[in-house]
């Protein structure tokens, strides 16, 4: 069953699985504004010089059915992710989707991670998260969900996905053409020591994608800066 969030037309949906294949496919919009797009990626690394212009992977189908999400996916490059996101254009065929860690404390606080000023998402508070790479396909052409999550997770915070205790199954959290595939997963630590970890491992990076660490108790804490889909989430979780 899905919910909604009062702080936007999200809804969330728990999963068991979810199987995600790459398919060629054209998108018409990275072809038909190609042009437009390189303008506005230029403009965009003009003013953030963290943002390059690599492949990444989108979701171009999806239906669940017995709890089980199952999708295609497609590669494209970053430029026209962006373009897409900024300009949300009318339905493209295509989806924005992603992994995402809901890193939990074991004092049942969440964390969340302030994105750099010079990345794409500069000034927003998410979890750790990012966008699906080529390299992300496995076997038989399969999205290894797994390993982008565990890839992540240690490139944002430091730690390792094998040192925290994963619930079962994902909630999908859908907020228009954007997709997240969340996994709760929670540390031995309280809320205090694992910011104080990350916050360590941050200040040895050269560039870090996130600057600051923020503890979610509550409510109270919610933040404008969170896109819709965290807020749904932890709304979805406080009522679980």
């Amino acid at each position: 069953m899905a919910s909604s969030s009062s702080a936007s037309k999200v809804y969330v949906v728990a999963l068991d699985d979810a199987e995600i294949l790459l398919e060629p496919w054209t998108w018409r919009f990275a072809l038909d504004r190609r042009d437009e797009i390189a303008h506005h990626f230029a403009k965009l690394q003009s003013e953030r010089s963290g943002v390059w212009n690599g492949r990444v992977l989108l979701l171009n189908r999806y239906a669940i059915r017995d709890r089980v999400l199952r999708g295609a996916c497609f590669e494209t490059n970053f430029a026209s992710l962006c373009a897409w996101r900024d300009w949300m254009p009318p339905d493209t065929g295509a989806y924005n989707f992603f992994v995402v860690a809901a890193l939990q404390a074991a004092d049942g606080a969440y964390l969340v991670g302030e994105m750099a000023s010079d990345t794409a998402a500069a000034g927003r508070i998410y979890f750790p998260c990012g966008t699906p790479e080529p390299d992300d396909i496995g076997a038989g052409g399969a999205f290894d969900l797994a390993g982008n999550l565990r890839r992540e997770l240690l490139e944002e915070t430091g730690i390792e996905l094998t040192e925290l205790a994963a619930a079962p199954g994902w909630n999908l959290v859908r907020d228009h053409g954007f997709i997240g595939l969340l996994k709760r997963v929670t540390g031995r630590q309280t809320a205090d020591e694992l910011r104080q970890r990350i916050l360590s491992n941050l200040a040895q990076q050269t560039r870090p994608e996130f600057t600051d660490i923020h503890i979610v108790r509550g409510p109270a804490d919610l933040d404008p800066r969170m896109p819709p889909f965290v807020v749904a989430f932890l709304e979805h979780a406080w009522r679980q």
